[in-house]
């Protein structure tokens, strides 16, 4: 074979075709140590005990760490164009077990198993039965956000001055799962243990629920390509993000992951005050048929 068959050999379609099937396994290996990571928080939040509370530990820092592996394994598929139907749907399946089984079983075992058993009926059993209500209703609108987001497109933003940001209709289900991760991260996997402190959780619980299956607008940060330059100082945010979760994790994930959570809140109430504070349309003039 010669020099210029050998070349057109590789560069024929059906090799081309070849390459990129092959690229696609990339993604779709950081979307199965996703899947990876929420059978491993699985196991351990049923582990978990009051003599092992690490093991509640364990499991939100699995969590934790399957959120990033989601967010690169959507950062890569676009970065070597491999995107594809499969990969989409095998994301999604990962995510309602990494993000919607995982943390509503750990919000479960952590913060409701110990207040008493479902068939009760004294007042540490009635947070039990809610607590089983409010996990189940993160997993469902944790499913429901999913299936949403599968249809739709997530909207463009009005000013065409910012053209690279963008927002999610409801909060992300990596955000509600690593809201509760956050929280059983920051107290070191002590879990709950008095009923007034069940009814804070169940609560909170019902908020992130709620936030998922909202229109309320989060913030994407899928706008922030890095195949373009961008300033140094974000560099250096970047670097003192990782040293703050590396010394700080417990402090420092629990106030980021309440500081996206209340970031729709605030965003909905500025949006709703803006409102009530513009002027309304002028009346329309009344005009005859002639």
């Amino acid at each position: 074979m010669t020099a210029e068959q050998f070349r057109r050999a590789n560069d024929s379609p059906q090799r081309s075709r070849r390459l990129r099937k092959g690229i696609h396994l990339l993604p779709s290996l950081f979307t199965s140590l996703n899947m990876a990571l929420g059978y491993y928080a699985l196991y351990h939040a049923i582990q978990g005990s009051p003599a092992e509370p690490w093991h509640y530990d364990n499991a939100a820092k699995a969590i934790g760490f399957a959120i990033i592996f989601d967010g690169l394994d959507g950062g890569i598929a676009r970065l070597t164009n491999t995107t594809s139907d499969f990969g989409r749907e095998l994301d999604s399946l990962a995510d309602v077990v990494t993000f919607g089984v995982a943390p509503a079983f750990l919000a479960w075992l952590w913060g409701f198993r110990l207040l008493g058993p479902l068939t009760g009926s004294d007042l540490t059993a009635r947070v039990s039965q809610l607590g089983a209500i409010a996990t189940f209703a993160f997993l469902i609108a944790g499913a429901s956000r999913l299936a949403r987001f599968n249809i739709q497109v997530n909207p463009q933003p009005s000013n065409p001055g910012r053209p690279g940001r963008k927002y999610f209709v409801g909060m992300p289900i990596p955000a509600g799962a690593g809201v509760i991760a956050a929280i059983v991260h920051f107290t070191n996997g002590a879990p709950i243990t008095a009923w007034w402190m069940g009814l804070i959780w169940a609560a909170l619980v019902f908020a992130t629920s709620y936030l998922m299956v909202s229109t309320w607008r989060f913030y994407s940060f899928k706008g922030l390509d890095f195949r373009n330059r961008h300033p140094f100082w974000l560099v250096v945010v970047i670097g003192v993000i990782i040293a703050c979760v590396r010394y700080f994790s417990e402090y420092f994930l629990f106030f980021l992951a309440l500081f996206y959570m209340l970031s729709g809140v605030f965003a909905r109430l500025m949006y709703i005050l803006r409102r009530r504070g513009s002027p309304p349309p002028p009346p329309l003039e009344a005009t005859t048929a002639r």
